[in-house]
Parts: structure tokens; sequence; C-alpha cells
């Protein structure tokens, strides 16, 4: 058979990969579709109807979430939305300046600092998280806004991705022919690197929001004040609270596809941000 021939054939369906992505994709919508049915249900039909039939209580669920404690959830939502939308905007500027001070400079130890940030990735949170309350319990500045923010603020993964996309996208001469038109150095990242960067960034931003926005262990390390949970640490309450109350599992099942929301949202909005910086490259510099 000829090279010609088997360029021409017919191309086989890859039955393996497909089923594969297929299955990954059963498994982790599976639980999505679960929580958009039950959502529907009202306390009675959850334990006694069909678990993927849906019910006629989502309105009332929507309303009794929205009663529980004068509106308790919706003051949680608006904290995951602070945490989340503070702590990603300063960690993606954090990032920003860093990668691409590693990125741009040569100076001396930049490879160790480098190395000192791969290990943080590696570093699972939970073993900072300990070592962060006893820090801040110090300062006495635990059970406050900012005890959840300081944490977040630095991300290694996040310099990491803002290193690589720097050096990748701002090349050499165009800094060069900035320092050489008397631009200052805070100037030319300013004009001329940030805007380049603003691809990659925008993926750190998306990733730290959604990072945050699911973070548990630090705001339940931290927190004392129901008042200032986010909405992860605030449905968990109420998860507790349903072994001796099932009426809010109920509550728990719709607060919880509420919180889905704002995630689905940010990453449809970003998403289209996203493509068109990637189609526009350097070009807006």
């Amino acid at each position: 058979m000829s090279t010609q021939s088997l360029a021409t054939g017919p191309r086989r369906f890859p039955l393996v990969p497909t089923a594969a992505l297929l299955l990954g994709a059963l498994y982790c919508l599976l639980p999505v579709v679960w929580v958009l049915v039950a959502s529907t249900k009202s306390g009675s039909e959850l334990f006694s109807t069909f678990t993927f039939l849906p019910g006629s209580g989502f309105t009332d669920n929507v309303a009794d979430l929205t009663a529980y404690r004068d509106g308790v959830y919706w003051k949680w939502m608006a904290n995951s939305a602070f945490y989340a939308g503070v702590g990603a905007l300063l960690s993606t500027a954090v990032s920003a300046v860093s990668g691409y001070a590693l990125a741009v400079y040569r100076f001396r130890g930049k490879e160790t600092v480098f190395n000192i940030l791969l290990a943080g990735v590696l570093m699972p949170p939970v073993i900072l998280a300990v070592p962060q309350y006893l820090l801040l319990a110090k300062a006495d500045m635990t059970d406050s806004y900012l005890s959840v923010l300081l944490p977040v603020i630095l991300s290694p993964y996040g310099v990491y991705l803002a290193r690589i996309y720097a050096a990748a996208a701002v090349p050499a001469d165009v800094i060069e022919a900035g320092r050489m038109d008397g631009g200052s150095e805070w100037r030319i990242f300013r004009t001329i690197a940030l805007p380049m960067m603003v691809p990659g960034l925008v993926t750190v931003f998306l990733f730290q929001f959604v990072a945050v926005w699911n973070n548990f262990l630090l705001p339940y390390i931290m927190l004392g004040d129901d008042e200032k949970f986010p909405v992860t640490l605030g449905l968990y309450t109420l998860l507790q609270q349903g072994s001796n109350t099932p009426a809010l599992y109920t509550l728990v099942i719709t607060g919880a596809l509420l919180a889905i929301i704002p995630l689905i949202a940010l990453f449809l909005v970003i998403q289209r941000f996203w493509s068109l910086d990637l189609l526009s490259g350097a070009v807006k510099s």
C-alpha cells in the first residue's frame, strides 16, 4: 500500500480515546446533574422519589434558603465573592510582577528562587494551613477577612505560570527598545509587557478565583464568626445541622447549585475575553 493511499484512506474513529473521554465527562457531570435534579425536590420528595426524577419544589427551596436566618446564605455568597474576587486580583497582580521579574531580569539566586516556587507548587495547602494560622494568631488577625485574604495573595503556581508566559510572550528586543527610548522599568512593564501578558494573567486570575471560591480548609481554620464564612463553610455548617434537622438537606443542595452559577458565568465571560486576547496577541500593545 502506497503512502498516498494511506494519506487519503478513510479516517478511523478513535473508539478507545473517545470512550475514555465520555466516561470521564460522565464521571464529572453526573454529580452536577444530581445536584441540579435534587434541588428541584421538596424535603419529602428528596428521599421518596427516583434519584434523577425532577421534583416541584425548587422555588420553595430558594425561598426557604433566602429566609433561613434572615438571608445568611447570601451573606456567605457575598463573602465568597469578596474573598475570591479581591484575592484573585491581588494574587494576579503579584504573580504578574514576580513572573515578569523572573523572566526578564538576571540576578544572583534567580534559579534558587524559581526552584523554591516550584517546591511551593508541589506542596499541599493543608501543610501550610496550620503554620499560617499560628502566624496570624500571633499577629491577632484570626477571625477576620484578612486572615482568609492574606494567605491567598501569593500563589506559587500563579507566579510559575506568569513567569513561563512572560518568557514566551515578551520579546527581549521589545524590552531593550523601550529602555533605549528612555522608558523606566516600571513604565516598560506597565505599557509594553503587561498588555502582552494579559492572556496568561487571565488564566492565572481564573485559576485563583476558582481555588479561593472553593477553598474550605483555610476559612475553617481561620474563622469563628459565621457572618464571615464563605459559602463553602456555610453550607458545611448547614450539612452538619442536617443530621438533626433533615429538612436542611434541601437547603444545602439548593445552595450548592446556586454556588456553582457564579463560577460558570465567570468562566463563560473570561473564556470569551481570553479567546479575543489570544487572537489579538501583542497587537494591543
